[in-house]
């Protein structure tokens, strides 16, 4: 399994959720704006309820679109290096699989029946791991611990 491979996943599920999100926040906006959803007394709120979900939606279209963008800039620089930073694909304790991203941290996708967890630097274990190699271990919450076992 390559970074490559890993990113082009990436970005063909991120381009699906983009799609599914932009079509849902269109017919948000249309339900807010629509004529016969007027409020028929002064506690019919949903106009409102339907602004709110709009604007949430179209708020995270927008992030979406910016991961979007992040990966593709990632794609252009990828590089090998033994020591862990954004573009990296870490295994810990030989088991769990994890791309340090620029954005879109929590994204999951399976190649090769691996399942590999997209994490930033921004969370806890991504700024642990930021800067170790192969053979490091990583101390986290609870007494847990994992072990650096490949970085490529």
């Amino acid at each position: 399994m390559t970074k490559t491979a890993v990113l082009t996943a990436l970005q063909i599920v991120l381009a699906e959720e983009l799609e599914v999100l932009t079509r849902g926040a269109r017919a948000s906006f249309a339900a807010a704006t629509d004529p016969d959803s007027k409020a028929e007394n002064k506690y019919d709120t949903r106009t409102l309820e339907a602004s709110y979900v709009a604007r949430g939606q179209a708020q995270r279209v927008a992030e979406l679109q910016e991961a979007v963008h992040q990966f593709q800039a990632l794609a252009q620089q990828l590089t090998e290096s033994a020591t862990i930073r954004v573009g990296s694909l870490v295994t810990l304790n030989d088991e769990f699989l994890h791309f340090l991203g620029p954005a879109a941290g929590g994204t999951e996708v399976t190649i090769e029946g691996q399942e590999i967890l997209v994490i930033t630097p921004a969370s806890p274990l991504g700024q642990k791991l930021m800067g170790k190699q192969a053979g490091d271990t990583v101390e986290i919450g609870g007494g847990r611990s994992f072990r650096v076992s490949a970085v490529v």
